[in-house]
């Protein structure tokens, strides 16, 4: 079973966090290291997740059309602040 470490970059759906898997690998002619990003649409059953997070994803039987991963265990949380004048949730960074 496959198993990935990524950030969530979005939780606007309900059950579900999209995240962004980042992997380098080194080009066979090039000889550089090339960066691939994929986003993937996890569940996640108790909606724990924040913009900005660190998470694991581990695949599991087909949920939906998209979605064939659940979210395993969050690794770091970001800092989420409100900003008082629109009330829009701002998170700090992507540490």
């Amino acid at each position: 079973m496959s198993q990935f470490l990524g950030r969530v970059v979005g939780t606007k759906m309900q059950k579900t966090a999209k995240v962004e898997v980042v992997r380098m690998f080194l080009h066979p002619q090039v000889l550089k290291y090339v960066r691939k990003r994929k986003k993937f649409f996890a569940h996640d059953e108790k909606e724990e997740c924040g913009d900005g997070d660190l998470v694991v994803i581990k695949e599991c039987q087909p949920l939906s059309k998209k979605k064939y991963f659940k979210v395993s265990e969050i690794v770091r949380r970001v800092e989420h602040h409100k900003d008082p004048r629109t009330g829009e949730v701002i998170y700090q960074g992507r540490s």
